[in-house]
């Protein structure tokens, strides 16, 4: 049933409206009239009408003023206007008030019916609208977590992340690009700077306590993205519309998850509960501030532990370029290498305006970078590592003269790296394919088979066949098949060797599945073409 309040002056007018509802609309509409504007306000206050049949012209508060009055704390009633003919203009006034109709003086049974089909509609379609809202908010109050444990996922073991950060952004609501990271432990109860019962409280957290927690967190930390418990830990991620913070927010902070800590507690059976904070980062460097928040936990006994508060972050001289340092290597695993070389320019260049009369530093600093280069290049998959592939680096540094030689030395590293780590895929490949190649040449007068090479290249025989199969065009059989009848079309034309010699030097040991072969490639049998080259073919 809808709730609607008549209210006119005239008691006639609210008969016969009672009338026309009770007898149009049984069971839809509970009714309360009201005959006067102020007792139209002191009703509508608890009665909470949906629809309103207000008379303007009422002594005291005049309909408009109550109309007024009422959409302060029911702004979405909506209201029917009575008004004599000649004051409907004055009733216009009325047109930002929510009205759905206006009806004149005197009005008939069917005006009102009508009006309030457009109001029964009105209501049913908002009933509806909320319907598939609550749906909605319920659909995603499933999925939410869902995707913030995703979001957290990706942080932690970096699948893809910097692919999918937009994403995540855009379904999650974050507007900024830098935030940090929050670890909450818990456990039976502290010792040192562990927690004791780890396993048997990380199956009670998921199975009863995991809810209250995130609500807690999330209250406490507005916008704050909850993992799911691992272990006995929760991971977070806490936007920031700050690249850095000073000591006044560190210490709100610090503050916050001290009295956040003592709620879960208190909401949780008295598990223990301690935070680690790491500092604010880009979105992308998200997991480094995990780690910041995992090593601050560890480094101190207390309930919680921010990083910038402990001697285990690294500290720089106040010039040092560390942005540049950081582009540098974000470059270099990207496999940009121009991008990459630009930046690492820009450092030696630091190095050589700060540091110009300290050469052995700036040659030291070069060499340092070289080496991590080639470290995340080799790590990058798809190159051998040999042991001796650096050992003239020492003695190039130490022979460059002067600061245009070792710039030239080290970018050209650096930039061989990055190249090296856009190309390591591909590079492998053709690697593999060669040795696989060189493998058949020197093998198939042998009884080979897909698994003895793929044996002899240290691959699966599936992923072998692929990758063959991609680079090649054309299977591993196939291949092997071709380049044996290559070499016995070759044979063919020594006239004294029998096809039963060539097929066993050509890898087939039964002639009768050599001539089937030979057929199938050349349209033709061994004796055939034979036949075709002794008359000049």
């Amino acid at each position: 049933m809808y709730r609607i309040m008549l209210t006119d002056d005239e008691g006639i007018v609210l008969n016969s409206l009672t009338l026309i509802l009770e007898k149009n609309f049984e069971n839809v509409f509970e009714i309360e009239t009201a005959k006067s504007g102020r007792a139209a306000i002191e009703i509508a206050e608890h009665f909470r009408p949906d629809v309103i049949f207000m008379d303007i012209q009422m002594p005291g508060i005049n309909g408009i003023d109550a109309m007024r009055e009422i959409q302060k704390f029911l702004p979405n009633v909506i209201f029917v206007v009575l008004t004599a003919y000649d004051k409907f203009d004055y009733a216009k006034e009325a047109i930002n008030l929510g009205v759905l109709e206006y009806l004149n003086k005197p009005f008939n049974q069917k005006m009102v019916v009508d009006v309030i089909n457009q109001a029964v509609k009105e209501l049913d379609e908002r009933r509806e609208r909320r319907h598939k809202e609550l749906q909605t908010k319920e659909r995603l109050e499933t999925v939410v977590p869902i995707i913030e444990n995703g979001f957290i996922y990706s942080i932690i073991f970096q699948e893809r992340f910097e692919e999918d950060i937009e994403n995540y952004k855009n379904l999650l609501g974050l507007d900024g690009d830098h935030g940090y990271m929050m670890v909450v432990v818990f456990g039976d109860s502290q010792q040192a700077n562990h927690m004791t019962n780890n396993v048997g409280i990380s199956v009670k957290a998921q199975t009863i306590y995991y809810n209250k927690v995130r609500e807690i967190l999330k209250d406490a930390f507005p916008g704050a993205i909850v993992g799911s418990v691992t272990g006995n830990k929760i991971p977070i991620f806490v936007p920031s519309t700050d690249e850095q913070l000073d000591i006044h927010e560190r210490s709100e902070i610090i503050e916050k998850s001290r009295v956040t800590a003592r709620m879960m507690k208190n909401a949780t059976d008295d598990t223990t509960y301690r935070i680690g904070i790491g500092s604010v980062g880009r979105l992308k460097d998200s997991l480094n501030s995990y780690e910041e928040a995992i090593k601050a936990l560890y480094s101190t006994t207390g309930s919680v532990a921010h990083v910038d508060d402990l001697p285990i972050a690294v500290s720089y001289e106040e010039s040092y370029p560390v942005e540049l340092e950081e582009a540098i290597f974000e470059k270099l695993g990207d496999g940009k290498a121009d991008d990459c070389g630009v930046v690492a320019g820009k450092f030696f260049d630091w190095m050589e305006e700060k540091y110009s009369n300290d050469m052995m530093s700036v040659k030291l600093k070069a060499l340092e970078f070289v080496l991590r280069a080639e470290s995340d290049m080799y790590r990058s998959g798809g190159h051998t590592y040999t042991f001796d592939s650096r050992k003239n680096y020492l003695t190039d540094v130490m022979s460059a003269n002067d600061m245009t030689t070792l710039k030239a030395w080290y970018l050209d590293k650096i930039k061989k790296a990055a190249t090296n780590i856009s190309t390591g895929s591909t590079d492998h490949t053709h690697h593999v394919i060669k040795k696989a190649i060189d493998y058949i040449e020197n093998n198939f007068s042998k009884d080979i088979s897909l698994d003895e090479i793929s044996q002899e290249l240290n691959l699966s025989s599936y992923y072998f066949s692929k990758l063959f199969k991609e680079e090649k065009g054309e299977g591993f059989v196939e291949y092997l098949n071709s380049r044996r009848i290559s070499e016995a079309k070759e044979l063919m034309k020594n006239q004294e060797k029998s096809i039963k010699e060539i097929s066993n030097e050509c890898g087939y040991a039964d002639p009768n599945y050599f001539s089937r072969i030979f057929k199938k490639y050349t349209g033709m049998t061994p004796t055939e073409y034979r036949d075709k080259c002794g008359n000049g073919m």
